[in-house]
């Protein structure tokens, strides 16, 4: 249904880099207006600003109000906070934790005793976090450059994985969750928001790889990504569209309605094994 094999997406290599120099400029730009303007990348095209952004993909004002001027992009697609169900003292990692939004507003949840760890395969971002970091003196947290593929963390050293509209960007899917698995506890699991296919994306969608890095046309339907966590060893699958989302999707390719074939969905699911 996806990615039809007559006009295939570009190889693995070419997808990466394509989506490292994409995110570096959103980095560059946020870091030059000090986040007061515009957003432009994954799930944000345009010139919105991210606070109005992330109001509609549910986070608080309170959230909002605990993360740092820069930190927060407006690049995501819905709350991971919202599913995870953080506990005080857990280890998290997040997966593409960008300028570190998610990050931040996990190691409230989890506490000083927790322990949280961002990954983002692109400098600028892990600049940006990292400096970030500082303002807000959350030393419980900690961000890594390295690649969803190949994570820079320990085998079952993490209890709950998170991300916010990244994997779609990943050409080697798999790869993602078979390090996932790797890395989670027994019993750890996923909470994960990101985009989904609901229908064959039009040819023209398909064929311009600035609609991957809109995080649209490197999306994988329900049907992909329930075997592929499952081929990974995952258990509990749950994955549901969050149908108002297509409200602020429509907007993320120009000149067509994304809606029709792209929503936005809580994906969790859970490593077996643990306690309870």
């Amino acid at each position: 249904m996806t990615n039809q094999d007559s006009n295939p997406l570009p190889d693995a290599d070419t997808i990466r880099a394509r989506v490292r120099t994409d995110y570096a400029r959103v980095a560059e730009t946020a870091v030059s207006s000090d986040d007061s303007g515009g957003t432009a990348g994954c799930c944000a095209p345009g010139e919105r600003d991210s606070r109005t952004v992330s109001r509609e993909l549910g986070y608080s004002e309170e959230e909002l109000d605990a993360a740092p001027a820069g930190a927060n992009l407006g690049l995501g697609c819905g709350n991971p906070q919202a599913i995870a169900s953080l506990q005080v003292g857990e280890s998290v990692l997040d997966l593409g934790s960008g300028a570190g939004f998610d990050a931040f507003l996990a190691a409230r949840r989890v506490g000083e005793n927790g322990r949280v760890v961002g990954v983002d395969m692109t400098h600028e971002m892990i600049a940006k976090a990292r400096s970030n970091k500082v303002k807000l003196g959350l030393m419980q947290t900690e961000f890594r450059l390295g690649e969803i593929e190949a994570l820079p963390v320990g085998d079952a050293t993490v209890d709950v994985i998170i991300s916010n509209c990244v994997i779609n960007l990943s050409p080697e899917k798999p790869r993602v969750f078979a390090e996932a698995m790797r890395v989670l506890r027994p019993g750890g699991r996923l909470a994960i928001s990101d985009v989904v296919l609901t229908a064959d994306l039009p040819d023209a969608v398909r064929d311009d790889l600035a609609n991957l890095t809109a995080c649209v046309s490197g999306a994988a339907t329900i049907e992909e990504l329930q075997s592929t966590l499952r081929d990974a060893g995952f258990v509990e699958i749950a994955i549901e569209p969050v149908d108002a989302s297509k409200q602020f999707i429509k907007d993320w390719v120009p000149g067509s309605d994304a809606s029709a074939f792209a929503v936005s969905a809580s994906i969790t699911a859970k490593k077996p094994g643990g306690c309870c």
